[in-house]
């Protein structure tokens, strides 16, 4: 992996998770610990830093992806950084809404009470 999209990586990952460590991809010796850094260069260094989509956008298709997989973890962070990347409770409700359509009921019951949750922390 070149520095450059690891650099890319860890900047987009700091601008909407400003909360992490700057560390955050150093192994630290555990069981799986190179994870972090694959994601920051594959994730953050590839996807989020492509021009194709704005990253409000990229925040809508995420937040559906992690609905339909159930990714409840996942889907907490990404409603804090849709509202970073400039959506609405508002929009997020309605992304959570279209889900239930396409990813059935329970997993958009599910994401509703996990973004209740993540916005009762702001």
């Amino acid at each position: 992996m070149t520095d450059d999209v690891r650099e890319q990586g860890l900047r987009v990952l700091q601008e909407m998770v400003p909360h992490l460590p700057s560390n955050v991809v150093e192994p630290d010796g555990r069981f799986g610990d190179e994870l972090m850094a694959i994601g920051v260069d594959n994730v953050f260094g590839r996807l989020w830093s492509r021009d194709g989509l704005s990253r409000r956008d990229r925040s809508l298709v995420t937040m559906g992806i992690l609905i339909a997989l159930r990714a409840t973890d996942e889907f907490e962070s990404h409603v804090r950084i849709g509202l970073r990347n400039g959506l609405t409770e508002d929009e997020i409700a309605e992304v959570i809404y279209h889900a239930s359509g396409y990813a059935g009921f329970p997993a958009a019951n599910t994401a509703r009470n996990v973004a209740r949750e993540a916005l009762s922390k702001d």
